[in-house]
């Protein structure tokens, strides 16, 4: 979902309440957020392994060891 604010475009039209705008605005930063960690930790920026399946298991293991190392920081000591 492209959540964007265009030219001549109020906040009031997009949506039914500043509200709903805050928390729409909040989840799409908190998404980009996670994509460019797996970009820049995890090397997620270019995959150099051919075929669609090498592809997807690049990834995979890259979203799988992002989330091992949100939840060992997460882990109350």
């Amino acid at each position: 979902m492209a959540f964007h604010k265009k030219g001549g475009l109020r906040i009031e039209d997009m949506v039914r309440s500043r509200w709903v705008y805050r928390k729409l605005r909040n989840f799409r930063a908190g998404i980009e957020a996670g994509i460019s960690c797996l970009k820049r930790t995890y090397g997620l920026a270019r995959c150099t392994w051919r075929g669609l399946d090498h592809f997807k298991t690049y990834v995979w293991s890259s979203v799988v060891a992002y989330n091992l190392a949100l939840f060992a920081r997460l882990r109350p000591t």
